[in-house]
């Protein structure tokens, strides 16, 4: 069979995390999911074109992310899972199977919730889903153009985090190889840390001596902090 589309795992995922008040882990969560689909061994084998992970382990994170931005679950700590008291109301209110209303509302009906920085809490509570929310009436098209725009905004906020995490000699080295793909230097040689760490700043020099002008610093004041 094909694996099914990620509104299909969102049920799953919420009996699944209903069962485990304490939460449990993605991976877990994943397996069960497929499992209550009917997921083949092959199926599991399937890979997405970039050939990184699973399909079934990626739609089961999107439903995940949909169960976040609804205010039913959060991501206690990296891969752990765990139902909001919103979710567990939800779920005990609403019996399984859900309706094709309810499960709609819930894959598209918040997507446009952000969460925070920092855990997976909406900035604002969203209402609960409820089976009277208006249909999708957006084109493939449309949704083509948001998805994309999702997942830019996704990858953004990951590598925003990972850039926070750096050390400021490896943020430095980045900032570097950003101004050479912007067209400063003849090539990424010409640009070179310069200074130390514990100044506050970002630096970084342009060797123009190629070109018969004497070097130039760029210093990049309060961008970074120091951490060394």
């Amino acid at each position: 069979m094909t694996v099914p589309t990620y509104d299909k795992f969102i049920e799953p995922i919420l009996r699944y995390l209903a069962g485990h008040p304490n939460g449990a882990l993605a991976r877990d969560a994943h397996e069960a999911a497929a499992q209550t689909l009917g997921l083949s061994d092959a199926d599991r084998q399937e890979l997405l074109p970039s050939g990184t992970q699973p399909v079934y382990k990626n739609r089961a994170g999107w439903a995940h992310d949909r169960l976040k931005r609804a205010g039913l679950s959060s991501s206690p700590r990296r891969g752990y899972w765990q139902l909001t008291p919103r979710g567990v109301e939800f779920g005990a209110s609403h019996a399984p199977p859900l309706s094709a209303a309810d499960v709609e509302q819930l894959a598209v009906g918040f997507m446009d919730v952000r969460l925070r920085e920092r855990g997976d809490q909406p900035i604002a509570p969203p209402p609960l889903p409820n089976s009277s929310s208006a249909r999708v009436t957006a084109s493939p098209d449309d949704r083509l153009g948001e998805a994309i725009v999702e997942l830019r905004s996704s990858v953004a906020a990951e590598l925003l985090d990972a850039l926070k995490t750096a050390s400021p000699s490896f943020f430095e080295t980045i900032v570097l190889d950003l101004l050479h793909k912007m067209g400063y230097g003849a090539s990424r040689a010409d640009l070179q840390r310069v200074g130390g760490s514990g100044d506050g700043g970002i630096d970084g020099g342009e060797s123009w001596g190629q070109r018969g002008i004497m070097g130039s610093v760029l210093d990049f004041v309060g961008m970074h902090g120091s951490k060394d």
